[in-house]
């Protein structure tokens, strides 16, 4: 089996190695092409301004400079000889859980895998505390990864469909077991735009990650992180709501012919 690995942490981050751990212990067959640095919120944006450039480390291996959705394409497009069978994205310093898989490039590297025809599973670990930075602790991940994996590599995928796995912050003996859920709910808020002055005396405004306001609601992935499971959800990339065409269309009446 040929596994794709990529992320949006960037090449050096030590998610990534925690992902090459865990694919080695499915399949010899490793290729690795991510962003050269990191590309956290770059959701499923491509690089269309200025050209993208490919980094060799050795065999296999790549780093380029562009997003986690550029590092796909160019992997699948121009390094590899044949498609991979499976792409992980991953293992991302953080949670992706609910709304969060809008803007995550983890879960959009997956996305462009499925949208390829490839079976694309996005893993990330959750942390408790903010600032940790590179000293988040991925044990549940090394620990559960392949134990996880190994069913999903096995069962039919609907087309156009992707996998989102999210690590517990627990040790991994305590992590309860594995539960499947559906995509939750939550809200950012006002709390996590964080106001600053720069040395020179203007005011910036910095994206953050507290303040969170969430529902997690039965089954959801946020109630099993809560429960110290390890969450396991389907996503699909048809994102039409189905309930809304007949309203619409009566809306529009003639026009809609």
């Amino acid at each position: 089996m040929r596994i794709l690995l990529t992320n949006d942490d960037g090449y050096h981050a030590p998610g990534l190695a925690v992902l090459e751990a865990i694919a080695r212990q499915l399949s010899d067959d490793i290729w690795v092409c991510a962003p050269a640095e990191e590309q956290s919120g770059a959701g499923h944006s491509l690089t269309l301004s200025r050209p993208v450039r490919i980094r060799d480390h050795g065999p296999q291996r790549w780093s380029c400079s562009g997003t986690p959705t550029d590092s796909v394409m160019m992997a699948i497009s121009k390094l590899m000889p044949d498609k991979p069978d499976l792409i992980l994205s991953g293992v991302n310093r953080g949670a992706n859980l609910g709304d969060d898989v809008t803007y995550s490039g983890t879960v959009s590297a997956a996305i462009e895998g499925a949208l390829a025809g490839i079976r694309s599973i996005a893993l990330s670990q959750v942390y408790a505390k903010e600032g940790m930075g590179d000293t988040v602790p991925f044990e549940p991940a090394e620990v559960w990864g392949a134990k996880v994996l190994r069913p999903l590599i096995d069962m039919d995928m609907a087309p156009r469909t992707l996998i989102n796995v999210n690590f517990p912050a627990i040790p991994a003996a305590e992590v309860q077991g594995i539960r499947v859920t559906r995509q939750g709910f939550h809200d950012y808020g006002r709390g996590s735009i964080v106001e600053g002055t720069d040395p020179r005396g203007y005011r910036y405004y910095w994206f953050g990650l507290h303040g969170i306001e969430h529902s997690p609601g039965h089954d959801s992935d946020l109630e099993a992180i809560d429960d110290r499971y390890i969450s396991v959800t389907p996503l699909q990339l048809d994102l039409t709501h189905g309930a809304s065409l007949a309203a619409l269309r009566a809306a529009y009446g003639s026009e809609t012919r």
